[in-house]
């Protein structure tokens, strides 16, 4: 009995709240609350002046490769360089006099971010 009254007087005030809300206009602001316009003068010109046009544009990203080759003599050479693309570090491979045998784009990061950077190393201690 006493679940039930306090379920009804729930709902009562459930309904009164909804009549409140949907039934009744919503009263009057004034325009000029309810939106204000920002005051914001954006300038254009600068787009035209000499500052703008005398920018330097930002050099392309390099990305590293790492590389197997040999050299004139058939000696075998690994190692790394950095370049903008895989074409230019061919070319660049290739004007040091480099015979390319592999050519990949080294991976950033490590495949399991959970691995501590450093190794623990553990001796072991003799037994007496």
């Amino acid at each position: 009995m006493f679940f039930m009254g306090i379920t009804i007087m729930l709902l009562l005030f459930l309904a009164a709240v909804s009549l409140l809300v949907f039934v009744l206009p919503p009263k009057n602001n004034l325009p000029a609350l309810t939106f204000n316009k920002p005051k914001v003068n954006i300038d254009l010109s600068i787009f035209n002046s000499s500052q703008f046009k005398s920018l330097q544009s930002f050099p392309q990203i390099t990305i590293q490769y790492s590389y197997t080759a040999t050299t004139k003599n058939n000696k075998p050479r690994t190692g790394f360089i950095s370049a903008t693309s895989i074409d230019e570090a061919r070319v660049a491979l290739e004007g040091m006099g480099l015979s390319i045998s592999e050519l990949k784009e080294v991976e950033i990061g490590r495949d399991n971010p959970f691995t501590p950077y450093y190794q623990q190393v553990v001796t072991p201690t003799k037994k007496k």
